[in-house]
């Protein structure tokens, strides 16, 4: 038993490190688009 509760208790904590580093890198690759999106804007022809 307490190997099967020490396992799931890693994966869990896999699983949070996980979607930790995906909503980080989301937040990230989504701020660098708007960054670009300004940086477009502003050099565009006028």
């Amino acid at each position: 038993m307490t190997g099967e509760t020490h396992d799931s208790e890693r994966w869990k904590e896999r699983g949070v490190m996980l979607r930790v580093f995906v909503y980080v890198f989301a937040t990230h690759a989504f701020a660098g688009f708007v960054w670009l999106l300004f940086h477009v804007g502003q050099n565009a022809q006028k």
